[in-house]
């Protein structure tokens, strides 16, 4: 039954995620962990994280390591399938009517509303997470890292990855 609970939560998740990878986060820490309980916000804040750090597509990075994590291998082979079967299907399905709708502005205006929602579903989770580290680490560290995060990516430009790395060392060495 798990790996049925696996298979629904990222297709449900990849199915309603409309415009990728940033869309579809908010819905599977839903489905994760307040759904399913398969691991607790601080823990998918790390997952996040070092899926942020690595390169490719975060939702089947989140999908392969989360479905491991609950399912073992075929648990990470349940999660990827289902991770990719929505835009695969979509695509196959849909790919004959693209030429007729590319240029309706009905479609135009439902890309811009949906635009909103995936921002607030954003928000509440970096919320979520900001929340979490304000308990876990504190506000010394919270600020700290805040401040010296903006500083790197708005005024030296550094590289996000670059950044998380730093503040996985960081967390590492002063919050262990």
């Amino acid at each position: 039954m798990i790996y049925l609970h696996i298979f629904w939560a990222f297709f449900i998740a990849n199915l309603l995620g409309y415009g990728g990878g940033p869309a579809t986060i908010p819905l599977i820490q839903n489905e994760v962990v307040n759904n399913y309980h398969w691991m607790s916000l601080s823990e998918f804040g790390d997952v996040l994280a070092i899926g942020n750090a690595l390169p490719g597509p975060i939702a089947t990075k989140m999908g392969g390591y989360i479905g491991y994590e609950v399912g073992g291998i075929l648990g990470a082979v349940i999660a990827l399938i289902a991770t990719i079967l929505p835009s695969a299907l979509a695509v196959i399905l849909l790919f004959k009517f693209v030429n007729l709708f590319k240029g309706s502005p009905k479609v135009a205006l439902m890309t811009k509303s949906v635009q909103p929602i995936i921002a607030i579903l954003l928000a509440v989770m970096a919320y979520q997470f900001f929340l979490t580290a304000y308990e876990n680490s504190g506000v010394f560290h919270l600020v700290f890292l805040a401040v010296v995060s903006y500083f790197a990516l708005i005024r030296i430009k550094m590289h996000p990855s670059l950044l998380i790395v730093c503040c996985l060392i960081y967390g590492g060495v002063f919050l262990s």
